[in-house]
């Protein structure tokens, strides 16, 4: 049962919410800029600050909960019937022989498509399994992932201003340490994760803008359909244009086998 409980992400989604409640609450009994608004009558910032919190868990629960892209198994898609994804599936003369899932009951696995040993399940447009959200990132949640980091970001620059600004002096270091100790360690916590939030957006934007996974950038040598074209081909890349507007305003399944067949037939 404890196994369970830790396989299903229970615990790390219970120490989030409580570190983001744990770091507001602290921010608002402190004497702030928030917890000064609040004593002049001016409750607009501390209330919008209050719900961007709220949005930032809310959206961290989304992502974390949501469906990534989990591929049907074959006896699945029998039972629905021959559809045009498997179609496009079929290799074509200078399409890579498609692999074979040795976990799951495929006999195919889509294009760009990978196992991931933690969810037990092949995942489409598989990107990363995220530990922190204990779930998979890929085709139907990355681009809720890349909002919740926005989001998270903004809320965790704020909060460092206002932990910032409630940092009040003293006479010795001692007395110092002890008046803003809870800040202190406020302060620590939000300062890494807005690195590490940074860091992490940065990465993704710039893979999205290439139409590139975290996989494919870190195992390229090993994956059949990258493998054999140059370092800086890359067979899905439509330009920074077009692959932000298909990432973010496209909803839809992509049969990528067709996308990679027609790239590579028509090099541009």
């Amino acid at each position: 049962m404890v196994q369970n409980v830790f396989r299903s992400g229970f615990l790390v989604r219970v120490a989030h919410t409580l570190l983001t409640w744990i770091i507001t609450v602290i921010l608002f009994l402190h004497n702030t800029s928030l917890r000064r608004c609040e004593e002049q009558g001016e409750l607009l910032l501390p209330a919008l600050f209050f719900l961007l919190v709220i949005l930032s868990v809310l959206l961290y629960f989304a992502v974390s909960l949501m469906d990534p892209g989990f591929v049907l198994t074959d006896s699945v898609k029998g039972a629905q019937g021959p559809n045009e994804e498997m179609e496009a599936m079929i290799p074509q003369s200078s399409t890579p022989r498609l692999r074979r899932c040795g976990y799951c009951l495929l006999q195919q696995q889509p294009m760009r498509a990978k196992h991931c040993q933690t969810c037990k399940r092949c995942v489409r447009r598989f990107d990363h399994h995220c530990p922190w959200i204990e779930n998979c990132v890929g085709e139907r949640n990355h681009r809720w992932f890349i909002i919740y980091l926005l989001v998270q970001l903004l809320t965790l620059l704020w909060a460092l201003r206002v932990a910032l600004s409630g940092i009040s002096p003293a006479v010795t270091w001692e007395l110092w340490f002890r008046v803003n100790g809870f800040l202190l360690a406020a302060l620590c916590v939000v300062g890494v994760f807005s690195v590490v939030v940074v860091v992490l957006l940065g990465c993704h934007l710039y893979l999205i803008s290439i139409n590139c996974t975290t996989w494919e950038f870190m195992s390229r040598h090993r994956i059949s359909y990258l493998k054999t074209c140059r370092d800086e081909e890359n067979p899905f890349d439509r330009g920074v244009l077009c692959n932000l507007w298909d990432f973010f305003c496209i909803c839809r399944t992509v049969m990528w086998e067709r996308v990679y067949h027609r790239n590579t037939q028509n090099p541009v």
